[in-house]
């Protein structure tokens, strides 16, 4: 999928928000367990009551990759449901990968060609040649994590070197790689008087945004400072939506959820 294809889903539906697949089976009703696949029957319930309110899923791997080869399995058949009967839904590997260019080639062509993904989390840790790899798709987007929402963040992310915060250098130092418009970055939304200051660095650059919701962050804030002239924004729910109810009517509670994530978003769009 390609940026304007997404910029065109995101003004038709009046959202940007994205639904995080993080499936635990500790979490989903119990007479799904009955199920040959409870994973897979929990995903197509929920993208099924949501797929109108959103523009993108995002399952994170490490759900899937718990479970062994039925995880994967899981997470296959959740893709390609999804490739074949909601195509125009943008979706994300959240894998947060990253290594040396071979493996990151080897990464890269896991998600973009076996799974079909529009989408990969990348770590940029190792630098431009564990990056570029990805980059090297057409009508596929790399996500690189840039400022995270987690305590951990000000380890590293924040401390200055040179005079600037590392988060920001990394920005930076994206814009000049080979095919970096293919780039899109992750950045916390527990991290909102930061965004201001992000788009002074990328400003047209989409944002992938964790945290709205369970972990505590607030939408008005990050469009305040995050918005750009063609929205650039992908708002993340995960447990706030997926696991609204874990009862039979989980999914219409979920549906309950987005809506309301997507009509406040609806509201901010017409100012856009």
């Amino acid at each position: 999928m390609t940026t304007q294809e997404l910029i065109a889903q995101i003004r038709k539906k009046k959202s940007f928000l994205c639904i995080g697949l993080d499936v635990d089976l500790n979490k989903i009703p119990t007479y799904l367990l009955k199920e040959e696949d409870p994973i897979f029957a929990f995903n197509k319930a929920i993208i099924d009551a949501t797929h109108h309110l959103c523009v993108a899923y995002k399952p994170n791997t490490a759900f899937y990759e718990a479970y062994g080869i039925k995880g994967w399995q899981s997470l296959e058949k959740t893709i390609q449901y999804l490739n074949s009967n909601y195509p125009e839904i943008y979706t994300i590997a959240d894998a947060k990968r990253g290594d040396i260019g071979n493996t990151s080639t080897m990464y890269a062509k896991a998600f973009f060609k076996d799974l079909a993904f529009d989408s990969v989390t990348v770590a940029p840790y190792m630098g431009k040649d564990s990056v570029e790899p990805f980059l090297a798709f057409d009508n596929k987007h790399t996500i690189m994590l840039a400022l995270t929402s987690n305590e951990g963040a000000f380890d590293f992310q924040t401390k200055e070197v040179d005079g600037k915060e590392l988060y920001k250098q990394v920005l930076e130092t994206s814009k000049g790689w080979k095919n970096s418009e293919n780039l899109m970055y992750v950045v916390g939304a527990t991290k909102a008087e930061y965004f201001a200051e992000i788009r002074k660095i990328v400003p047209t650059s989409f944002l992938l945004v964790p945290g709205v919701g369970a972990q505590g962050g607030n939408l008005q804030d990050v469009c305040k400072y995050g918005l750009s002239e063609h929205v650039g924004l992908l708002i993340n729910s995960s447990r706030g939506i997926i696991y609204a109810s874990n009862n039979t009517d989980f999914a219409a509670k979920a549906a309950i959820k987005a809506e309301e994530l997507q009509k406040e978003m609806a509201v901010i769009l017409e100012e856009v």
